[in-house]
């Protein structure tokens, strides 16, 4: 979540819609991942469909973090080679005892 976290945050300091409905960008956020109470999903859930701006900062929100979850990070093969080499002469210390 950090990466995506801080380029929403960003972005939705620039939309100024939520002050309108006391929704922090973090609440939006939380909800995005559905970790909002419900008392809190509810306000954001009435809040998304009175207000356009808001509802729309939310929807790129949400397709961003879609994009970012089909995003394969894969180790380096040279990153992969040294940590089997290290932890093989961890394991050859260990049992050397």
């Amino acid at each position: 979540m950090p990466l995506l976290h801080h380029w929403m945050l960003d972005f939705l300091k620039s939309n100024l819609s939520y002050h309108m409905h006391n929704i922090t960008p973090e609440d939006l956020v939380q909800y995005l991942y559905d970790e909002t109470s419900a008392a809190k999903t509810a306000v954001i859930k009435a809040a998304l469909k009175a207000d356009l701006g808001l509802r729309e900062a939310y929807e790129k929100m949400a397709d961003a973090k879609k994009q970012l979850e089909v995003i394969e990070l894969k180790p380096r093969s040279e990153v992969v080679k040294k940590i089997l080499e290290h932890d093989g002469k961890l394991i050859r210390q260990l049992y050397s005892h």
